[in-house]
């Protein structure tokens, strides 16, 4: 598949996750407010979820290797989850804690700030093509 239209398909998936980590991130807010570390490492961990069901039936369906799921789920998890759960909560610190900024506005410059290198990790390591795949 061609790499423009795969980026175009990570990003479909990952303004999908987005909704979907803002909304978590609001709701948990609710219950707990004020533990807000807490509920970014919670809705990070539901959009994981989210957005590997959907990369790998939607993204990446072309490169189905002899990996199992749950090999890709961790794979998956010790890539783009660290990256984004580190990355969310070292840049929520910051903005929320240190910078003041509204919480939703800073959970959005934080996925952002993520997405490249998740969608370099799962193009390169999480789904990667298998040997056959890349030479044909």
């Amino acid at each position: 598949m061609n790499g423009l239209i795969r980026w175009g398909k990570f990003n479909l998936v990952g303004a999908m996750g987005m909704a979907v980590q803002l909304a978590a991130l609001a709701g948990l807010n609710r219950l707990a407010p004020g533990h807000t570390l807490l509920a970014t490492a919670a809705a990070v961990e539901i959009t994981l979820m989210h957005n590997f069901a959907w990369h790998l039936r939607y993204t990446w369906r072309d490169r189905r290797n002899d990996s199992t799921r749950l090999a890709q789920c961790a794979r998956f998890h010790l890539s783009n989850g660290l990256v984004s759960m580190l990355g969310n909560l070292v840049v929520m610190r910051v903005l929320v804690q240190e910078a003041r900024l509204p919480l939703l506005a800073s959970n959005l410059i934080a996925i952002l700030c993520c997405s490249l290198v998740n969608f370099c990790l799962g193009e390169n390591w999480t789904f990667a093509a298998s040997p056959e795949e890349a030479l044909g």
